[in-house]
């Protein structure tokens, strides 16, 4: 059974190329903040542990999807994976000295003690590195997500539990803003029947099935029409910037 949808993106889609490489930046974007015991709380399939791994003296990860850990437990056995939902986070404090999670927060029902226990199973000079969708730049409600975050919200969220918080993003090139534009432009075609603000006005149960189907019908739609565009796009296209408004993902970084 495949675990993709829209959501969790897969390499192996050419439509996906996009979001994928976008999402990869992230492990890239990472890296220089990489040492000792790493932890990555949502690893997905996997997409960045190669990039990352390589750097910590330990990894382990944590993810909900089961099948996708007992496959990359069996591919990667120096490292440890454990399924299960978070948080709580399961281990003791002052575990781990870098922790990555990408991509996650949005999904987490309880973010105030997401960002707690991050901070519990940090050590003492460790970084946590988070991030998320910069809600300024989301072209339609996503029902996968329980909320998006401004660069504010996410800074004040973290403050509460670290007193050194940076914020910068995830930005693209010409070529990213390119694809970015024709996406907009081409949800627009499909939001407009939306007269009744339903996206956000119905439970996100009720949405998901219809916003997948929509979602891969316009990506499709993207690579057929300029799929030479969407084939090329790369991790590099992919800036990491300082805050600004106009940046696709917010990258938090955390110290305790």
């Amino acid at each position: 059974m495949s675990v993709y949808t829209t959501e969790i993106t897969s390499d192996s889609i050419p439509s996906d190329n996009p979001v994928h490489q976008r999402l990869l930046k992230g492990y890239f974007a990472v890296k220089p903040y990489i040492k000792g015991d790493l932890l990555e709380l949502g690893c997905g399939e996997g997409r960045g542990i190669e990039e990352i791994g390589v750097l910590a003296n330990s990894y382990s990860a944590v993810d909900k999807i089961d099948e996708v850990v007992q496959k990359l437990a069996t591919k990667y056995p120096k490292h440890r994976f454990e399924q299960g939902t978070f948080p709580p986070i399961p281990f003791p404090d002052n575990s781990f000295d870098t922790i990555v999670s990408l991509h996650v927060i949005e999904h987490i029902k309880d973010h105030d003690l997401f960002v707690k226990e991050i901070y519990r199973v940090l050590r003492p000079g460790g970084k946590a590195l988070i991030t998320s969708p910069n809600i300024k730049m989301s072209l339609t409600r996503n029902p996968w997500h329980i909320r998006e975050y401004t660069s504010e919200n996410l800074i004040a969220l973290c403050k509460k539990y670290f007193s050194k918080v940076e914020m910068k993003g995830i930005a693209g090139n010409e070529k990213v803003m390119k694809y970015y534009k024709q996406n907009k432009k081409s949800v627009q075609k499909i939001t407009r029947f939306d007269i009744l603000n339903l996206q956000y006005r119905l439970p996100a149960t009720l949405l998901r099935i219809p916003y997948d189907l929509l979602n891969r019908m316009n990506r499709n739609t993207l690579k057929n029409e300029s799929d030479d565009l969407v084939a090329s796009i790369h991790h590099e296209d992919y800036l990491v910037e300082d805050d600004q408004p106009t940046n696709l993902d917010l990258f938090c970084i955390l110290e305790k």
